[in-house]
This record gives structure tokens, sequence and C-alpha cells, in this order.
């Protein structure tokens, strides 16, 4: 569904819209779409910029970043954008974008393709770092044994690097 600043001065847009499960999947993401996600949202045209606020649920299947267990993650989120046409900035020398527009995003061609927000809303969601509990103790770096499920028989490795005092070991 595209979204374009010539529709959006007629009257603003309401996007309800599922994207069923499977849809977003990203395997180099490292993200599986579990259940449907439901958009639910408002486009309109805000001076020059096109302005889309909403929310969206989902749940993925994430794996976690010590130990590589799968965990679901349920996902609500609200976000409140704004859009401006790539011309406006669009010049032969490098622009300096002020501070109070970083948070503006820019598109290319007619308008804001939704299906590209709702994937970049995702991955910006996600957490910074995946756990499948608190005190997961992640995978042997010597024999690879999940630490969570099993005990390895293998000898801590020896440090032998000349900063290895600073650290206490």
């Amino acid at each position: 569904m595209l979204i374009t600043a010539e529709e959006l001065s007629l009257h603003s847009v309401t996007i309800d819209k599922a994207y069923p499960a499977g849809d977003l999947d990203r395997r180099s993401g490292g993200f599986r779409q579990l259940s449907d996600l439901r958009l639910h949202a408002l486009a309109e045209l805000v001076g020059s910029d096109i302005r889309i606020r909403g929310r969206f649920g989902t749940r993925l299947q994430v794996e976690c970043d010590r130990c590589g267990l799968l965990v679901e993650l349920p996902m609500e989120e609200s976000f409140d954008l704004y859009y401006r046409p790539m011309s406006s900035i669009a010049r032969e020398e490098e622009v300096e974008i002020p501070a109070n527009e970083l948070e503006v995003g820019f598109y290319s061609g007619e308008g804001v393709e939704v299906s590209d927000l709702v994937k970049e809303q995702v991955i910006l969601a996600l957490p910074m770092k995946i756990l499948c509990r608190l005190d997961c103790q992640g995978l042997c770096s010597v024999c690879g044994a999940n630490l969570n499920v099993e005990r390895c028989q293998c000898r801590p490795v020896r440090n032998d690097s000349p900063f290895a005092r600073l650290t206490g070991r």
C-alpha cells in the first residue's frame, strides 16, 4: 500500500491491515513472525510532510544472543513518523540535517510504502540484546556446550595476554 502526498492533500488515510504470519520473516535479521501482525495507523499531510502514526502487534521468534535457544517475543509498539520527499534535500553537495529534524525520514518516488515502514519499525523495536532468560550462561567457548543445560568438561583457557593482569586473571 502506497501512501502519497497527493492523496493525503485530499483526505487523511486510515490504515487497518494484517500481515500474515511469516510475511515479515528475516532470515538474515534473525527473526520469524509467528502470528499475524495487526497494523492500525492514520496518515495525514502536515505542511509538506507525510505524518504516519499508529501501533502494531505481533509475536516473533528470535534466537538468544548467548546460547542460540529460540525465544518467543511478544511485540506491541506505537510509532509517530514524519516523511519528506527526498527531492527536498537532493543537491549535489552534502547537506547537514538540523538536530531538530533527525527524526524525519525521507522517501523517493510518489510516497511511503507501508510494508517498508512496518518492516523498519519491527526491526527498530527488537531489543539490542535478546536473552532466553536473565541468567543465561551461554555456550562454552571451547566445546560449544549449552551451559544452561550441561556442564562441559573443558579446562579453562589460559590467557597469556599481557593485559590479563589488568582484569585480575
